[in-house]
């Protein structure tokens, strides 16, 4: 066999193994779009049943409390008004998070380009870490809701001791996670115990495939 004859052979072998090579890359592409198509589209049904409710949540509250503030302000306890004012402005921002999300998974085009799509993701995924911490913050108010001025008028130091110690344990307990809740501590059990479903799942699924295909396409 002739030097000729060998460089053709030779050069049909490595066109050959270029295009399985490309078929293989193509279809590993495809597959792993489609994974994360599943996972996106696997997130908008909770999504969607939680902005319904917090529609409706924030709408009657929101009905409850103008009324409230414009008829009966002064019989009404102060306290209710703060701390269902609180709750239902933190479920506002919360439901606006959720609608953003909502937004977000629908333009998200997998036949785009990776780097767009993982942009996407990113945000989605420090979108949904803001909603936790803004959720948190409410913990406080469920303590306070019920109270009313009378109840510190009454001499009862137990009581009342009760109440702060748990309002105040709320509070920083609150604080410490709006300050705690991010990404770094993802693999510390507490957080683990928090994120863990639906909401956060399929996010961190979907970034990890588009990083694994990135690798693989080398970019």
């Amino acid at each position: 066999m002739d030097e000729i004859k060998i460089k053709e052979l030779w050069q049909a072998s490595n066109d050959k193994m270029e295009q399985s090579l490309s078929l293989i890359q193509k279809n590993t592409e495809d597959i792993t779009k489609m994974k994360v198509q599943t996972l996106l589209s696997s997130m908008k049904p909770i999504k969607i049943f939680t902005i319904v409710i917090g529609l409706l949540w924030v709408g009657l509250g929101s009905v409850i409390l103008i009324n409230l503030f414009m008829n009966a302000f002064n019989q009404v306890s102060l306290f209710f008004l703060f701390s269902a004012s609180i709750q239902v402005f933190l479920t506002a921002i919360a439901l606006v998070i959720y609608v953003y999300q909502l937004v977000l998974i629908h333009q998200i085009d997998i036949s785009g380009p990776i780097l767009e799509t993982q942009e996407k993701l990113t945000r989605l995924k420090s979108s949904t870490l803001w909603v936790t911490r803004f959720l948190f913050l409410q913990l406080p108010v469920w303590t306070t809701f019920y109270l009313s001025e009378g109840m510190f008028k009454k001499e009862n130091f137990l009581l009342l001791l009760i109440q702060v110690s748990m309002t105040l344990l709320l509070t920083l307990a609150a604080i410490w996670l709006f300050v705690n809740i991010k990404y770094e501590n993802k693999d510390k059990k507490w957080f683990q115990l928090i994120f863990n479903g639906k909401e956060w799942d399929p996010v961190m699924k979907s970034i990890k495939l588009f990083k694994e295909l990135k690798a693989f396409k080398g970019q």
